[in-house]
Protein backbone atom coordinates (compact mmCIF):
# COMPACT_ATOMS: atom_id res chain seq x y z
CA UNK A 1 0.00 0.00 0.00
CA UNK A 2 1.29 3.48 -0.85
CA UNK A 3 2.32 5.75 2.01
CA UNK A 4 -0.48 8.10 2.95
CA UNK A 5 0.23 11.68 1.96
CA UNK A 6 -1.41 14.93 2.97
CA UNK A 7 -4.56 15.58 0.96
CA UNK A 8 -6.22 18.36 2.95
CA UNK A 9 -7.02 20.38 -0.19
CA UNK A 10 -7.72 18.67 -3.52
CA UNK A 11 -7.86 21.28 -6.28
CA UNK A 12 -9.93 20.63 -9.41
CA UNK A 13 -8.27 21.99 -12.57
CA UNK A 14 -9.98 21.81 -16.00
CA UNK A 15 -7.70 20.00 -18.44
CA UNK A 16 -9.09 22.08 -21.29
CA UNK A 17 -7.72 25.34 -19.86
CA UNK A 18 -3.90 25.70 -20.18
CA UNK A 19 -3.95 28.97 -18.21
CA UNK A 20 -5.61 27.29 -15.23
CA UNK A 21 -3.20 24.36 -15.47
CA UNK A 22 -0.25 26.73 -15.26
CA UNK A 23 -1.76 28.76 -12.43
CA UNK A 24 -2.46 25.63 -10.36
CA UNK A 25 1.26 24.89 -10.11
CA UNK A 26 1.78 27.88 -7.83
CA UNK A 27 -1.22 27.37 -5.55
CA UNK A 28 -0.79 25.83 -2.05
CA UNK A 29 -3.07 22.81 -2.58
CA UNK A 30 -1.87 19.43 -1.31
CA UNK A 31 -3.23 17.67 -4.40
CA UNK A 32 -4.29 18.79 -7.86
CA UNK A 33 -6.51 16.72 -10.07
CA UNK A 34 -6.40 17.65 -13.72
CA UNK A 35 -9.89 16.97 -14.97
CA UNK A 36 -10.96 15.25 -18.17
CA UNK A 37 -14.49 14.54 -16.99
CA UNK A 38 -17.17 17.06 -16.00
CA UNK A 39 -14.91 20.11 -16.39
CA UNK A 40 -14.35 19.34 -20.09
CA UNK A 41 -16.96 19.51 -22.85
CA UNK A 42 -17.01 16.39 -25.06
CA UNK A 43 -15.40 18.19 -28.01
CA UNK A 44 -12.64 19.52 -25.76
CA UNK A 45 -11.57 16.19 -24.27
CA UNK A 46 -8.98 15.15 -26.91
CA UNK A 47 -7.22 18.50 -26.65
CA UNK A 48 -7.44 18.41 -22.85
CA UNK A 49 -5.50 15.13 -22.78
CA UNK A 50 -2.65 16.78 -24.66
CA UNK A 51 -2.75 19.83 -22.37
CA UNK A 52 -2.52 17.62 -19.30
CA UNK A 53 0.38 15.55 -20.64
CA UNK A 54 2.29 18.72 -21.46
CA UNK A 55 1.57 20.29 -18.07
CA UNK A 56 2.68 17.19 -16.17
CA UNK A 57 5.88 16.83 -18.18
CA UNK A 58 6.78 20.50 -17.85
CA UNK A 59 6.98 20.06 -14.07
CA UNK A 60 6.78 22.86 -11.53
CA UNK A 61 4.23 21.08 -9.32
CA UNK A 62 6.45 21.01 -6.25
CA UNK A 63 5.34 18.52 -3.60
CA UNK A 64 1.74 18.37 -4.85
CA UNK A 65 0.12 15.01 -5.53
CA UNK A 66 -0.54 14.96 -9.28
CA UNK A 67 -3.78 13.21 -10.23
CA UNK A 68 -5.80 13.03 -13.43
CA UNK A 69 -9.54 12.39 -13.36
CA UNK A 70 -10.54 10.35 -16.39
CA UNK A 71 -14.07 9.76 -17.65
CA UNK A 72 -16.12 6.92 -16.20
CA UNK A 73 -16.30 3.46 -17.75
CA UNK A 74 -19.78 3.98 -19.21
CA UNK A 75 -18.39 6.54 -21.69
CA UNK A 76 -16.42 6.12 -24.89
CA UNK A 77 -13.48 8.18 -23.60
CA UNK A 78 -12.10 6.26 -20.62
CA UNK A 79 -9.61 3.90 -22.25
CA UNK A 80 -8.17 6.65 -24.45
CA UNK A 81 -7.93 9.00 -21.45
CA UNK A 82 -5.87 6.46 -19.52
CA UNK A 83 -3.67 5.37 -22.43
CA UNK A 84 -2.78 8.85 -23.64
CA UNK A 85 -2.14 10.31 -20.20
CA UNK A 86 -0.13 7.40 -18.78
CA UNK A 87 1.84 6.71 -21.95
CA UNK A 88 2.52 10.43 -22.31
CA UNK A 89 3.27 11.40 -18.72
CA UNK A 90 3.17 8.29 -16.52
CA UNK A 91 6.52 9.05 -14.92
CA UNK A 92 5.16 12.42 -13.73
CA UNK A 93 1.77 11.17 -12.54
CA UNK A 94 0.82 9.95 -9.06
CA UNK A 95 -2.79 8.78 -9.40
CA UNK A 96 -5.71 8.22 -11.73
CA UNK A 97 -9.10 9.25 -10.35
CA UNK A 98 -11.99 7.10 -11.56
CA UNK A 99 -15.42 8.75 -11.25
CA UNK A 100 -18.84 7.14 -10.80
CA UNK A 101 -17.45 3.82 -9.56
CA UNK A 102 -20.27 1.34 -9.00
CA UNK A 103 -18.44 -1.92 -8.27
CA UNK A 104 -15.04 -3.51 -7.69
CA UNK A 105 -14.82 -4.77 -11.28
CA UNK A 106 -14.48 -1.21 -12.60
CA UNK A 107 -11.49 -0.58 -10.34
CA UNK A 108 -9.96 -3.90 -11.32
CA UNK A 109 -10.37 -3.08 -15.02
CA UNK A 110 -8.47 0.18 -14.52
CA UNK A 111 -5.79 -1.65 -12.55
CA UNK A 112 -5.27 -4.13 -15.39
CA UNK A 113 -5.12 -1.39 -18.02
CA UNK A 114 -2.61 0.59 -15.97
CA UNK A 115 -0.42 -2.49 -15.49
CA UNK A 116 -0.34 -3.16 -19.24
CA UNK A 117 0.61 0.44 -20.02
CA UNK A 118 3.27 0.45 -17.31
CA UNK A 119 4.86 -2.75 -18.59
CA UNK A 120 4.85 -1.66 -22.21
CA UNK A 121 6.37 1.73 -21.37
CA UNK A 122 9.01 0.70 -18.85
CA UNK A 123 7.21 2.24 -15.89
CA UNK A 124 7.20 0.76 -12.40
CA UNK A 125 4.20 -1.57 -12.25
CA UNK A 126 1.76 -0.59 -9.52
CA UNK A 127 3.24 2.80 -8.65
CA UNK A 128 0.35 4.85 -10.06
CA UNK A 129 -2.47 4.91 -7.53
CA UNK A 130 -6.24 4.86 -8.03
CA UNK A 131 -8.71 7.24 -6.41
CA UNK A 132 -12.28 5.89 -6.48
CA UNK A 133 -15.16 8.35 -6.51
CA UNK A 134 -18.53 7.22 -5.08
CA UNK A 135 -21.35 9.11 -6.80
CA UNK A 136 -24.50 7.01 -6.65
CA UNK A 137 -26.46 4.55 -4.55
CA UNK A 138 -25.00 1.47 -6.22
CA UNK A 139 -21.48 2.68 -5.58
CA UNK A 140 -22.25 3.29 -1.91
CA UNK A 141 -23.76 -0.17 -1.50
CA UNK A 142 -20.56 -1.64 -2.95
CA UNK A 143 -18.09 0.77 -1.32
CA UNK A 144 -16.46 -1.87 0.88
CA UNK A 145 -15.66 -4.11 -2.10
CA UNK A 146 -14.50 -1.06 -4.07
CA UNK A 147 -12.07 -0.08 -1.31
CA UNK A 148 -10.48 -3.55 -1.40
CA UNK A 149 -10.60 -3.98 -5.19
CA UNK A 150 -6.96 -3.11 -5.87
CA UNK A 151 -3.72 -2.49 -3.96
CA UNK A 152 -3.51 0.75 -5.96
CA UNK A 153 -6.45 2.32 -4.10
CA UNK A 154 -5.30 5.44 -2.23
CA UNK A 155 -8.53 7.35 -1.60
CA UNK A 156 -12.29 6.92 -1.53
CA UNK A 157 -14.04 10.15 -2.54
CA UNK A 158 -17.60 11.36 -2.05
CA UNK A 159 -19.15 12.94 -5.15
CA UNK A 160 -22.17 14.82 -3.75
CA UNK A 161 -23.75 16.37 -6.85
CA UNK A 162 -24.24 13.17 -8.84
CA UNK A 163 -25.12 11.33 -5.64
CA UNK A 164 -27.88 13.80 -4.81
CA UNK A 165 -29.31 13.35 -8.30
CA UNK A 166 -29.07 9.56 -8.08
CA UNK A 167 -31.22 9.37 -4.94
CA UNK A 168 -33.63 12.17 -5.98
CA UNK A 169 -32.58 14.43 -3.10
CA UNK A 170 -34.76 17.53 -2.91
CA UNK A 171 -32.02 20.16 -3.12
CA UNK A 172 -29.98 22.08 -5.67
CA UNK A 173 -27.28 23.29 -3.24
CA UNK A 174 -24.47 20.75 -3.39
CA UNK A 175 -23.08 19.63 -0.06
CA UNK A 176 -25.06 21.99 2.17
CA UNK A 177 -27.57 21.26 4.92
CA UNK A 178 -31.27 21.50 4.07
CA UNK A 179 -33.61 23.66 6.18
CA UNK A 180 -36.32 20.99 6.08
CA UNK A 181 -34.05 18.27 7.50
CA UNK A 182 -33.24 18.35 11.21
CA UNK A 183 -29.73 17.00 10.81
CA UNK A 184 -27.04 16.31 8.24
CA UNK A 185 -28.55 14.50 5.22
CA UNK A 186 -25.08 13.37 4.15
CA UNK A 187 -23.98 11.89 7.47
CA UNK A 188 -24.83 8.28 6.62
CA UNK A 189 -23.14 8.52 3.23
CA UNK A 190 -20.00 10.09 4.66
CA UNK A 191 -19.75 7.49 7.42
CA UNK A 192 -20.14 4.60 4.98
CA UNK A 193 -17.32 5.99 2.85
CA UNK A 194 -15.16 6.69 5.90
CA UNK A 195 -15.63 3.18 7.32
CA UNK A 196 -14.70 1.56 4.02
CA UNK A 197 -11.62 3.76 3.66
CA UNK A 198 -10.44 3.12 7.22
CA UNK A 199 -11.04 -0.62 6.96
CA UNK A 200 -8.82 -0.61 3.88
CA UNK A 201 -6.29 1.78 5.43
CA UNK A 202 -6.66 4.54 2.84
CA UNK A 203 -7.81 8.16 2.88
CA UNK A 204 -11.37 9.49 2.74
CA UNK A 205 -11.97 12.71 0.81
CA UNK A 206 -15.09 14.87 0.92
CA UNK A 207 -16.47 16.29 -2.32
CA UNK A 208 -16.91 19.89 -3.48
CA UNK A 209 -18.95 22.80 -2.21
CA UNK A 210 -20.15 24.70 -5.26
CA UNK A 211 -20.86 28.11 -3.71
CA UNK A 212 -17.23 28.96 -4.35
CA UNK A 213 -17.31 32.61 -3.23
CA UNK A 214 -18.87 31.81 0.15
CA UNK A 215 -15.79 30.68 2.06
CA UNK A 216 -17.57 30.87 5.42
CA UNK A 217 -20.17 28.38 4.21
CA UNK A 218 -17.38 26.19 2.80
CA UNK A 219 -15.78 26.17 6.24
CA UNK A 220 -18.99 25.05 7.92
CA UNK A 221 -19.50 22.22 5.44
CA UNK A 222 -15.86 21.13 5.66
CA UNK A 223 -15.88 21.04 9.45
CA UNK A 224 -18.65 18.41 9.39
CA UNK A 225 -16.57 15.85 7.50
CA UNK A 226 -13.31 16.87 9.18
CA UNK A 227 -14.68 16.17 12.65
CA UNK A 228 -15.72 12.68 11.50
CA UNK A 229 -12.14 11.96 10.43
CA UNK A 230 -12.07 12.78 6.71
CA UNK A 231 -8.60 13.62 5.42
CA UNK A 232 -9.49 16.45 3.04
CA UNK A 233 -11.96 18.03 0.66
CA UNK A 234 -12.18 19.10 -2.94
CA UNK A 235 -11.63 22.77 -3.65
CA UNK A 236 -13.00 24.37 -6.80
CA UNK A 237 -11.56 27.84 -6.30
CA UNK A 238 -8.22 29.11 -4.97
CA UNK A 239 -10.12 30.95 -2.23
CA UNK A 240 -11.12 27.62 -0.65
CA UNK A 241 -7.58 26.20 -0.39
CA UNK A 242 -6.40 27.92 2.79
CA UNK A 243 -9.64 27.05 4.56
CA UNK A 244 -9.32 23.36 3.64
CA UNK A 245 -5.65 23.24 4.65
CA UNK A 246 -6.53 24.69 8.04
CA UNK A 247 -9.66 22.64 8.74
CA UNK A 248 -8.26 19.23 7.81
CA UNK A 249 -5.04 19.68 9.76
CA UNK A 250 -4.86 19.52 13.54
CA UNK A 251 -4.41 22.76 15.44
CA UNK A 252 -0.90 23.51 16.70
CA UNK A 253 -2.12 22.88 20.26
CA UNK A 254 -3.63 19.49 19.40
CA UNK A 255 -0.56 18.49 17.39
CA UNK A 256 1.82 19.36 20.23
CA UNK A 257 -0.39 17.52 22.71
CA UNK A 258 -0.45 14.40 20.51
CA UNK A 259 3.34 14.36 20.25
CA UNK A 260 3.62 14.75 24.03
CA UNK A 261 1.26 11.80 24.55
CA UNK A 262 3.42 9.64 22.28
CA UNK A 263 6.59 10.65 24.10
CA UNK A 264 5.06 10.14 27.54
CA UNK A 265 3.64 6.74 26.68
CA UNK A 266 6.90 5.58 25.12
CA UNK A 267 8.79 6.65 28.24
CA UNK A 268 6.31 5.13 30.71
CA UNK A 269 6.37 1.74 29.00
CA UNK A 270 10.17 1.67 28.91
CA UNK A 271 12.40 0.27 31.63
CA UNK A 272 13.46 3.78 32.62
CA UNK A 273 9.82 4.74 33.08
CA UNK A 274 8.95 1.68 35.11
CA UNK A 275 7.49 -0.44 32.25
CA UNK A 276 3.98 0.74 33.14
CA UNK A 277 0.94 0.33 30.93
CA UNK A 278 -0.36 3.78 31.69
CA UNK A 279 1.03 7.13 32.75
CA UNK A 280 0.07 10.64 33.76
CA UNK A 281 0.65 13.56 31.44
CA UNK A 282 -0.14 16.49 33.66
CA UNK A 283 -3.62 15.72 34.99
CA UNK A 284 -4.42 13.34 32.12
CA UNK A 285 -4.08 9.57 32.33
CA UNK A 286 -2.85 8.05 29.07
CA UNK A 287 -2.68 4.44 27.92
CA UNK A 288 -2.50 2.39 24.72
CA UNK A 289 -5.81 3.77 23.48
CA UNK A 290 -4.49 7.29 24.04
CA UNK A 291 -1.42 6.40 22.00
CA UNK A 292 -3.54 5.21 19.08
CA UNK A 293 -5.57 8.42 19.04
CA UNK A 294 -2.41 10.50 19.32
CA UNK A 295 -0.84 8.66 16.39
CA UNK A 296 -3.71 9.85 14.16
CA UNK A 297 -3.36 13.50 15.15
CA UNK A 298 0.43 13.45 15.08
CA UNK A 299 0.44 11.75 11.67
CA UNK A 300 -1.86 14.36 10.19
CA UNK A 301 0.19 17.15 11.71
CA UNK A 302 3.45 15.79 10.36
CA UNK A 303 1.94 15.30 6.90
CA UNK A 304 0.70 18.90 6.99
CA UNK A 305 4.22 20.12 7.80
CA UNK A 306 3.59 21.24 11.38
CA UNK A 307 6.60 21.60 13.66
CA UNK A 308 6.58 20.90 17.39
CA UNK A 309 6.63 23.83 19.79
CA UNK A 310 6.89 21.75 22.98
CA UNK A 311 9.17 19.03 24.33
CA UNK A 312 8.61 16.15 26.73
CA UNK A 313 10.49 16.06 30.02
CA UNK A 314 10.32 12.73 31.88
CA UNK A 315 9.00 13.13 35.43
CA UNK A 316 11.20 12.41 38.37
CA UNK A 317 10.48 8.92 39.63
CA UNK A 318 10.18 7.97 43.29
CA UNK A 319 11.91 4.63 43.75
CA UNK A 320 9.86 3.93 46.88
CA UNK A 321 6.59 3.59 44.92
Amino acid sequence: MAELRSRRSNLAVPGSNPRFLEKAKGLPADQVFLDLEDACAPLAKPGARKNIVAALNEGGWGEKIRTVRVNDWTTEWTYRDVIEVVEGAGANLDCIMLPKVVDAAQVQALDLLLAQIERSNGLEVGRIGIEAQIENAQGLINVNAIAFASPRIETIIFGPADFMASINMKSLVVGALHPDYAGDPFHYILMQILMAARARGVQAIDGPFLQVRDVDAFREVAKRSAVLGFDGKWVLHPGQIDAANEIYAPSQEDYDHAELILDAYEWSTSEAGGAKGSAMLGDEMIDEASRKMALVIAGKGRAAGLARTSTFTPPRTDRRT
